[in-house]
């Protein structure tokens, strides 16, 4: 901590002349250049390459939270929408080339079910954390439960793989063996981040529309992953 001498004049309320002495103490990380709250780096400068690549890594390093959630604050200091966004796209264009052989659909609306669902189906239960009381922000909800759906996600590219192989019963059970976990593990990982922010009476209020969420997503990954 850096000691700074003040000195005041009270020409208005004090005798003339007369001085206010005091010292103020400032951190000495928040100084830089003699500038105090200057950050340590400035954004605009910063080359496009070196944004993207921290913006990749942060995306990354919430992925591994989510793989193995243990750190509850960690998708809610610093939110974004990027992980979810590539998430709810990877799925849809996975899903849109799913239908039967039969079906003459260019896969479109598969492609907007899953937006839909995704986005729309998060804001609901955004809402209603919000009405239950909860002391999160809005875009912090929504981000939580977008990067959960990465379980959901294996889930999804695994169930693709079995399907390479001829279809049967035995095959039938391991896929959706495969969808229940990616279920179970997200809506676990969600409620890891979530759950704290709601009271205790009110926690189950606050699960069960998103274990109804990612339940009805686990679903759609095996009604539509077939030959």
């Amino acid at each position: 901590m850096d000691s700074t001498k003040l000195e005041m004049y009270e020409g208005d309320t004090g005798s003339p002349g007369s001085y206010v002495e005091g010292e103020m103490e400032v951190p000495a990380g928040s100084t830089r250049s003699g500038q105090i709250g200057q950050p340590d780096f400035n954004t605009l400068d910063e080359p496009i390459r070196a944004t993207v690549l921290r913006d990749l890594k942060a995306v990354g390093t919430k992925f591994g939270h989510v793989l193995f959630p243990k750190e509850k604050k960690t998708l809610l200091k610093e939110w974004d929408l990027w992980g979810p966004l590539m998430l709810c796209t990877f799925m849809a264009m996975i899903l849109q080339g799913s239908g039967s052989a039969d079906d003459v659909n260019d896969g479109g609306p598969e492609f907007a079910e899953v937006f839909v669902i995704v986005w729309v189906g998060s804001m609901i239960v955004t809402l209603n954390s919000k009405l239950l009381g909860g002391n999160i922000s809005f875009f912090q909800s929504v981000c939580v439960l977008g990067y959960c759906l990465l379980p959901t996600t294996i889930a999804l590219i695994i169930c693709r793989i079995i399907l390479l192989a001829e279809s049967s019963d035995l095959l039938f059970f391991i896929r959706f063996t495969v969808s229940m976990v990616g279920f179970v593990w997200a809506t676990y990982a969600s409620t890891v981040f979530l759950g704290d922010s709601q009271k205790s009476g009110r926690k189950v209020l606050a699960v069960y529309p998103i274990g109804l969420f990612y339940f009805i997503i686990s679903w759609l990954v095996i009604s539509h992953t077939t030959n």
